[in-house]
């Protein structure tokens, strides 16, 4: 799905100076307050953000003050991991 939003161009300038490209900015922000508010799963963040890595994830969510929320199967997935790295 592609979204699109209207800056006036007086203001875009600057909001592009401060924060970069803004679609990659709101998206991120969409994101962030979808995992936030419980709309979206650690996986289906990572997925949308294109990061190859769950650390990558983490990550991205620590950088805006945002708890990790896990999820049971997100929980036994990490185990099942642990558990393979030490075998």
């Amino acid at each position: 799905m592609d979204v699109a939003f209207s800056v006036p161009d007086r203001l875009a300038g600057r909001l592009q100076e401060r924060f970069g490209d803004l679609s990659e900015r709101a998206l991120q922000a969409i994101v962030a307050d979808g995992y936030r508010e419980e709309a979206l799963t650690l996986g289906e963040v990572r997925e949308i953000l294109g990061h190859s890595t769950r650390m990558e994830t983490e990550q991205f969510l620590k950088d805006r003050g945002i708890l990790l929320e896990m999820t049971e199967e997100e929980l036994e997935e990490d185990a099942r991991a642990a558990r393979e790295a030490r075998s």
